[in-house]
């Protein structure tokens, strides 16, 4: 079970660092979270049964556990915003134009549960599988994300 657990984390430690990036601000807390993640990870590596995407499961409790450490930790401000490597995962530094910037500016400005929901939309997953990380219906989902849409083109004016 260790071999297995080890090689799941390896194939997806890129999801979790994502996670961390979005949620911390410094090198020690994105390592602090990393480890609380990939802990809690391992508890719940037996009772994971298959009946959903690895990487679904493994979303689902990252940013619960994101938010929970999030939540708990305000009056520390330990996580009080982002920085520029919050996104560095998604894209290289060189090829991030001017728009693109000020729409990771517009994302950091976003509540905690707004920001994963963007963070699983801008990964590629669908409806579906943000309902299942999020724990929310497929019809909020998609509702939710049309005003962060919305709630985004407020902050970003493009010209």
């Amino acid at each position: 079970m260790k071999e297995q657990f080890s090689l799941l984390i390896a194939n997806h430690q890129g999801l979790i660092f994502k996670v961390c990036n979005m949620y911390c601000n410094n090198k020690e807390d994105k390592e602090d979270l990393f480890q609380d993640i990939v802990l809690q990870l391992w508890r719940s590596f037996p009772s994971f049964k298959g009946d959903a995407k690895v990487s679904t499961w493994m979303y689902r409790i990252a940013i619960n556990n994101a938010i929970t450490r999030l939540r708990k930790e305000t009056k520390r401000e330990k996580f009080s915003g982002l920085n520029d490597e919050a996104f560095e995962v998604m894209v290289e530094e060189n090829a991030i134009d001017e728009k693109a910037l000020m729409m990771y500016e517009a994302i950091k400005k976003l509540t905690e549960v707004e920001r994963a929901l963007s963070m699983l939309y801008l990964d590629n997953c669908s409806y579906k599988e943000i309902a299942e990380v999020m724990g929310l219906s497929e019809t909020n989902v998609g509702f939710k994300l049309n005003k962060i849409k919305a709630k985004l083109r407020s902050l970003v004016i493009i010209v």
